[in-house]
């Protein structure tokens, strides 16, 4: 029996009021950064081999079904507009395709061929990393794709919520979080995929930070899609170069992003 599938350590869910609920999902909750902790040094020597391919060219791939896969799209989707790297860096695939983004896909996830045949889209090489996501370690759309890609020689690393997984094995970076049974028997959205979440964000920015992308603290290459981020910039500029803010927001619109401008300002000061 795998862990994620494992009866809760609450019954009785229906008679519960709104509060018990509550205070026993938050109870549950409380312990998912706990289990990833004791994974950090499994995720340590997974993103010190992405920083690696990377810095030479390579690319990040997630794979997964249904939450999983959802999770992986997401961190991916957020990793140009924060850090500005190009579209096409970080890449997150589902199974059933873009459709089940939103819907379930029937079956999708137990096509053991397709995964690799999604990745192949992307021309995937030695240089890439490939990142199989599922809670239950057992997908085989996931293992299918992790499995051809190792085989290829290309790096491959996993996310999962029980111990001693067919996905686990089969790949050269597996990180194991295992946070127990769901609140509600089996629901992996839940605690498990809080769990993959908090990897995810751990993998992508510490990623970004060793890329350069992030400059103290700032997010110095992040793109202005909205007012918000405009004014962030805005604020950042103001700070680093303390200037006012009205000429601040001029130089960010003028240069596109808040590394460009601290650059052109350095340039102008050398040149006179």
């Amino acid at each position: 029996m795998n862990i994620t599938e494992a009866s809760s350590n609450y019954d009785d869910l229906e008679n519960m009021s709104v509060k018990e609920l509550l205070v026993n999902i938050n109870k549950e909750d409380k312990t998912v950064p706990f289990a990833v902790e004791k994974a950090i040094p499994q995720i340590e020597k997974l993103v010190e081999r992405i920083v690696e391919r990377m810095k030479d060219g390579g690319r990040l791939f997630y794979i997964g079904a249904g939450t999983s896969g959802r999770l992986g799209i997401l961190d991916a989707s957020e990793c140009p507009p924060t850090y500005g790297v190009p579209e096409g860096l970080v890449i997150g695939l589902i199974a059933g395709g873009d459709t089940a983004i939103r819907r379930a896909v029937e079956n999708a996830e137990d096509d053991k061929e397709q995964g690799w045949k999604d990745l192949m889209k992307y021309n995937i090489n030695k240089k890439d990393v490939v990142i199989g996501i599922a809670a239950s370690g057992r997908t085989p759309y996931v293992i299918g794709a992790v499995q051809k890609a190792r085989e290829k020689g290309i790096s491959t690393g996993c996310i999962t919520c029980n111990t001693n997984t067919e996905l686990a094995k089969a790949v050269e970076f597996p990180i194991e979080v295992v946070v127990g049974p769901e609140f509600v028997t089996g629901s992996t959205r839940m605690k498990s995929g809080t769990a993959q979440k908090l990897v995810l964000n751990m993998i992508s920015t510490t990623t970004m930070v060793k890329l350069n992308r992030v400059k103290g603290n700032k997010m110095v290459d992040m793109e202005l899609t909205n007012q918000k981020l405009v004014e962030r910039g805005t604020f950042m500029i103001m700070e680093e170069l303390n200037i006012d803010y009205n000429t601040a927001r001029k130089l960010l619109l003028k240069y596109g992003s808040v590394r460009n401008v601290i650059k052109e300002t350095q340039k102008n000061k050398n040149n006179h």
